[in-house]
């Protein structure tokens, strides 16, 4: 592969002295920021049309060029980048320099197909952890706090990418990773971190993990949760906030576009996470006629371009999240992205009605008696697809209560969503826990003739 690459966009990847002051990028107004994504959406995408096959054929079967980028809109005129794009240039065909630049991959996980594989320059890693390290001081989260990271390791984003960005930020990492949970437990008491990073699930099973071995888990010395990789809802904070007497902020990212740290949520508004938009130019599409545009404020489905990565550009990738973009709040130049809870590729369509988990969650925990703690069965027994949702009780409901609210979640699925379900209230502890992204949907339908 020939490389051609223009210059870099200007980058400061110097360590400011003070870490607990914000970046200057961050604090740019939206004209600031606009004009810098422009100069640096235009860098973009000259250097993955010259450095990246895929994108050289992208464009040129579009019709388009990089020097037909002349003002922001003009982004729309551009082909998007799915999944399936760098499945189908496994495993190092979507990188835009030589190996011998590259200095890290990851890659998903694969369960669908071959694993999406993403590469960084030693500028991007330093861009990475500049980001996260701006979310988890946006969060609260500041110089000198020691920090339980319980992302997993390992090709996963998670653990490295937040690793890397508490330690930017001058945080102690305790590199605990997924699982072990009366390790994670024995470390919070020993330790006594201020701030742990994991998923939303994870931390509620270190939670009810904590009661089930006699701990308050409001007596710790946690302050501060950051969590992503996985749809939670504003009732999924509650229970955390109230049960842990912690603050849960949310941090958003994906692979393909960086790792977590592309968004993050700030601990003085609590109003939805704030997008990088020095490093990344949001979009929302229709997701049934995606070359509709949607306007802030309108619901849709997310993309993004890179404006800054060296090793793999991405451009208009569709991340089948779906949310909607606001004006910026605690970091007014950057825009805000709804509350993200739900997923294109979770959407169930049961008998002609679309229905996401994280309804179900929202539902469920209204009603007394039921935990957070759900699986979603599928299956086909006839003629006709049914849903089952599997449900614990809480600890201290009884059998009895469980079968009263069975009846109650039933009746306000049918009328919030407006489809049937079954309903099996589980004994605590039946289901298995998250250490990790945790599936939710288990699809047993057999075809029949």
């Amino acid at each position: 592969m020939t490389t051609t690459t223009p210059a870099v966009p200007r980058l400061d990847h110097s360590v400011a002295e003070d870490r607990s002051a914000p970046d200057r990028e961050e604090l740019m107004s939206r004209d600031e920021v606009e004009a810098l994504q422009l100069e640096r959406l235009q860098w973009t995408l000259r250097h993955a049309y010259e450095n990246v096959p895929m994108y050289t054929r992208k464009f040129d079967e579009a019709g388009v060029h990089p020097d037909d980028l002349k003002e922001l809109d003009d982004l729309a005129k551009f082909p998007y980048t799915d999944k399936s794009d760098l499945r189908d240039n496994y495993p190092f065909d979507t990188f835009a320099v030589p190996m011998s630049q590259v200095r890290r991959v990851h890659a998903s996980s694969g369960t669908t197909g071959k694993p999406t594989v993403v590469g960084y320059t030693e500028g991007d890693l330093a861009s990475w952890a500049t980001l996260v390290a701006r979310c988890l001081r946006l969060s609260g989260v500041r110089p000198g706090d020691l920090l339980q990271n319980s992302y997993g390791y390992g090709l996963f984003t998670g653990g490295l990418g937040a690793h890397y960005g508490a330690e930017r930020l001058g945080c102690t990492v305790v590199p605990m990773s997924g699982g072990q949970t009366e390790t994670q437990i024995q470390l919070i008491h020993d330790f006594e971190p201020a701030a742990i990073l994991c998923t939303p699930t994870y931390l509620l099973a270190i939670m009810d993990a904590m009661r089930g071995l006699g701990i308050d888990p409001r007596g710790t010395s946690l302050r501060t949760a950051v969590l992503g990789a996985e749809p939670w809802t504003y009732k999924m904070r509650q229970e955390l906030e109230d049960g842990m007497g912690v603050n849960a902020l949310d941090i958003y990212g994906l692979s393909e576009v960086m790792g977590p740290g592309v968004a993050g949520e700030s601990c003085e508004t609590k109003d939805g996470s704030h997008i990088w938009e020095d490093h990344f130019r949001p979009e929302i599409i229709d997701p049934l006629e995606p070359t509709r545009t949607r306007a802030d404020g309108e619901d849709g489905e997310l993309v993004f371009t890179s404006l800054t990565k060296v090793a793999m550009p991405v451009i208009r990738y569709r991340t089948h999240d779906l949310t909607h973009l606001m004006p910026g709040t605690a970091r007014p130049g950057h825009r805000r992205m709804g509350a993200l809870t739900v997923r294109n590729d979770d959407m169930i369509i049961l008998r002609g009605v679309n229905l996401f988990p994280t309804q179900i969650e929202e539902i469920a925990l209204t009603v007394p008696g039921l935990s957070p703690h759900f699986q979603l069965e599928l299956t086909r027994p006839g003629r006709m697809d049914e849903l089952t949702v599997k449900i614990e009780r809480r600890q201290d409901a009884t059998a009895e209560d469980g079968a009263a609210a069975a009846r109650l979640l039933q009746k306000e699925i049918k009328t919030k969503i407006g489809s049937s379900v079954r309903v099996d209230v589980l004994e605590p502890h039946a289901l298995p826990r998250s250490v990790g992204k945790l599936r939710r949907i288990y699809d047993n339908r057999q075809v029949r003739d």
